[in-house]
């Protein structure tokens, strides 16, 4: 369906890599699904994402990382099924539809990860390209590969069928009632360094695969960063694209994450959003902890590194930016800490109707974000202290382009404070944040 219909807020949901790499399993989709539908569809959350090689039977119990060249659940048209080694309900080739079937029944939505092109092992049993007279290796790139996966060539788009095949691929799920489709190894190629959007022609045929597909799906690119000068294109085939490569619990990598908000700033609109990745927050890094202690090792820890106020400088961050919201640890094992993270009313309301975001300022030490309700006009403001100690961060009115007398009230804290004149100040702790929303008085 057209590209239009989606995602017209940015999405909010969960994804499984952060806590089970690739090794998930369909208990803990329904298992998080459920959590979902009972803690968190109230507040926008929908999207329930099966992440990596969920066709590889046995992800996950030889090594924590991918299994070079593993042995892949195929179909006679070269398609992935999933194992249903791992997802019992896709036996007899009945695929994701069951497991779709019960998020949709739960008011959710279903999404699965693919990586761009054609399974090595469909092009090397030169199976057919469904409903043409070609094979998957005539339609194969074998020079256009990824450094970090080995499942699949590349598809070149100007060889007979390769459309067919990504038609092929974007039916199937279709069937299934997939409602989220995320593309790996085709938002930055990282491979080439000289070419990091060399896959953009694979971006067009996804895009028109899924319009003939009759069905409405969220295409979401990854990895990143992704090229800014590509942004027209990411826009008109796209409705989410990763400006980061993955994102996890290091402050460094968010205090980077403000200067990628900052250069996408003017491209987010309905329908487009670019995407700082998940968020590593609760109980993450499962699959490690799982593997090491079946094998005798000592393992990470599994709780997001982050403090408690550095999960709210990023939570705030993706807010006023308004990336999409997926969360990536294992919703069951949240605190109530977690779980007030993801529930705050006044700080998703500005996700979903904050408008018109941009940084304000941003100094080594400190930035602030501004953004305005759209629907009653009041003015969100982020103050962000990036001190290693307590810091006062303040922004004038005339910075913020007010004037007038307004009143505040604290997001975090959902408290009135008094009114402000010329000054919005506060004092934070390091690393740590303050949302406040600005009514005219």
């Amino acid at each position: 369906m057209k590209k239009d219909r989606c995602a017209l807020t940015p999405p909010m949901g969960w994804n499984s890599w952060d806590c089970y790499g690739n090794a998930v399993n369909e208990e803990q989709l329904l298992g998080n699904a459920r959590y979902m539908a009972e803690h968190l569809k109230e507040y926008g959350w929908e999207y329930v994402v099966c992440d990596i090689q969920w066709s590889e039977p046995k992800a996950g119990t030889e090594r924590p990382e991918y299994v070079p060249y593993a042995w892949l659940t195929l179909d006679e048209y070269g398609r992935q099924l999933p194992a249903p080694e791992r997802f019992p309900s896709a036996a007899g080739g009945k695929g994701f539809a069951p497991i779709a079937e019960q998020i949709h029944e739960m008011g959710l939505k279903f999404g699965i990860h693919i990586m761009r092109g054609v399974p090595r092992l469909a092009v090397h049993q030169h199976l057919p390209v469904k409903g043409t007279n070609t094979t998957c290796d005539k339609i194969a790139q074998d020079n256009s590969v990824s450094r970090w996966n080995t499942d699949m060539y590349g598809v070149d788009w100007s060889k007979e069928g390769a459309q067919a095949y990504y038609d092929s691929i974007f039916q199937l799920y279709a069937s299934w009632g997939v409602d989220f489709v995320k593309v790996d190894d085709i938002c930055n190629t990282n491979a080439y360094p000289a070419r990091p959007y060399s896959a953009e022609k694979e971006v067009e045929m996804i895009r028109q695969a899924i319009e003939k597909s009759g069905r409405d799906m969220v295409l979401s690119l990854s990895p990143g960063p992704a090229v800014i000068e590509k942004a027209w294109h990411l826009r008109q085939n796209a409705n989410m694209w990763r400006i980061t490569d993955d994102f996890w619990d290091d402050w460094e990598l968010l205090y980077a994450m403000f200067e990628r908000c900052e250069v996408w700033e003017r491209q987010v609109s309905p329908g487009c959003w670019p995407d700082c990745d998940m968020l590593p927050l609760g109980s993450i890094r499962l699959n490690i902890k799982r593997f090491e202690e079946a094998h005798g090792r000592e393992f990470p820890h599994t709780w997001t590194k982050f403090t408690p106020e550095e999960q709210k400088t990023m939570m705030s961050l993706w807010c006023i930016f308004r990336s999409p919201l997926i969360m990536g640890g294992e919703l069951r094992n949240n605190d109530e800490a977690t779980l007030a993270l993801l529930t705050n009313e006044g700080i998703l309301r500005m996700h979903r109707q904050g408008k018109n975001a941009h940084q304000v300022y941003r100094t080594e030490t400190a930035c602030v974000w501004k953004s305005t309700d759209s629907e009653d006009g009041s003015v969100y403001t982020a103050l962000f202290n990036f001190a290693e100690t307590e810091a006062e961060v303040s922004v004038s009115l005339e910075e913020l382009e007010l004037s007038g007398k307004y009143a505040v009230r604290e997001l975090w804290e959902n408290r009135e404070l008094g009114p402000v004149k010329n000054t919005l100040s506060a004092k934070l702790p390091p690393h740590g944040t303050g949302v406040y929303r600005l009514q005219v008085q």
